[in-house]
């Protein structure tokens, strides 16, 4: 949405007509004779092309470029104005709790609105318990701290189960789903698309842009990304579908519909040729740490990937312990919680958050370390 913003104000400030930047009528009157006649024009030629086109002096030429340039210019912003734009935008576009007391202040309180937020790690660590509970809360009744709204939920791998959403809701929430018709009413709200090819998905992206502001959506799950995407061709040889489309689509969802977008991803094992360091990472922070950590497993679908979420939660089990921790994210630190499953969903263990350093921060522990995991 902003950068459609500045492309508009750099279109409307390029096309300002130079008769109305107040310069002096007699180079105004230079430029228009010379059919020159907006900010664009002048700006798209050289200072030595402009003194031959309009047959005037350097010292006129630069005065006149430089008021052009003054007047078509988009205002500079300090730090300060910045960071209370970015406030206040954040507090429009909102957040959705996790109920999750540390990691929502992690987070400035909860999955944010309008961005891609993946949730990555091996097979059974709690990915889509974490994905059941987020529906729940986006359909709650708003008096109830839910956003009161619909959930679209793609479910790749058939692991999408009503069953256990209502077991979640009813140990979490026992004054809500105690009211008759309660259970059925919140399930209503869960619309579950389960596509089996990369076309159907591409199928089912479209119909969702459409869906997304009729139906009142307020959450966007997609378990799992790298299901549909990823697999063997018929020689048994690993491939992977073009993701570039899907990865675009996605994130312009985000975007236009601003509401939260939460897509899970899956893990391979880790070969001593891979980076663990991510451009988006302090480059310092791997000076006291190996390079390679063969034993440990890393997020599917690769680097180009990892840049399109804003918001990166590893889930691992390491030590008898599962952990969950923000990995990426330009509101907190890289934080880990231990966290356990029971019948009410995924909760925290402990609410203060371990800070983290170094490559361990999308280092994924898990059992099995090879082929993909889910």
């Amino acid at each position: 949405m902003r950068k459609s913003v500045n492309r508009v104000w750099r279109r409307v400030m390029a096309n300002k007509l130079i008769s109305e930047m107040g310069l002096p009528k007699s180079i105004a009157n230079i430029f228009a004779a010379r059919n020159i006649h907006t900010a664009k024009d002048a700006l798209s030629l050289t200072e030595f092309e402009l003194m031959e086109l309009l047959d005037v002096g350097l010292a006129e030429v630069t005065t006149a470029v430089s008021s052009i340039s003054e007047i078509s210019c988009p205002p500079y912003q300090t730090a300060l104005s910045l960071l209370e734009q970015r406030m206040h935008n954040e507090h429009l576009a909102g957040h959705l709790p996790t109920r999750l007391k540390g990691l929502d202040a992690a987070l400035c309180g909860g999955i944010p609105f309008g961005v891609i937020t993946e949730l990555v790690g091996p097979a059974g660590i709690g990915k889509t318990q974490f994905c059941l509970k987020l529906s729940l809360l986006a359909s709650l009744p708003s008096s109830h701290g839910g956003l009161d709204g619909h959930v679209v939920y793609v479910d790749t791998e058939s692991k999408f189960s009503s069953r256990r959403m209502i077991e979640i809701g009813v140990n979490s929430f026992p004054e809500i789903f105690q009211i008759e018709g309660m259970a059925q009413q919140m399930a209503g709200r869960i619309l579950v698309l389960q596509p089996t090819t990369p076309t159907e998905f591409s199928e089912c992206l479209q119909k969702i842009k459409d869906s997304l502001l009729q139906h009142h959506v307020k959450l966007l799950v997609i378990d799992s990304m790298a299901a549909l995407v990823s697999g063997r061709d018929g020689q048994g040889q690993c491939r992977q579908h073009p993701l570039g489309w899907h990865m675009t689509f996605i994130k312009s969802l985000a975007e236009f519909s601003r509401i939260p977008v939460v897509v899970t991803n899956q893990v391979r094992s880790h070969s001593g040729d891979d980076p663990f360091h991510y451009s988006f990472q302090d480059s310092r922070q791997n000076l006291d740490f190996p390079t390679t950590f063969d034993s440990h497993l890393v997020a599917a679908l690769g680097i180009p990937w990892a840049h399109a979420v804003s918001i990166r939660l590893v889930l691992e089990s390491k030590s008898g312990q599962r952990f969950i921790k923000v990995a990426k994210s330009s509101m907190s630190p890289p934080v880990a919680f231990t966290f356990a499953i029971s019948a009410s969903g995924i909760s925290l263990l402990h609410d203060d958050g371990i800070e983290m350093t170094g490559p361990e921060i999308n280092a994924i522990c898990g059992q099995g370390n090879s082929g993909l995991f889910n």
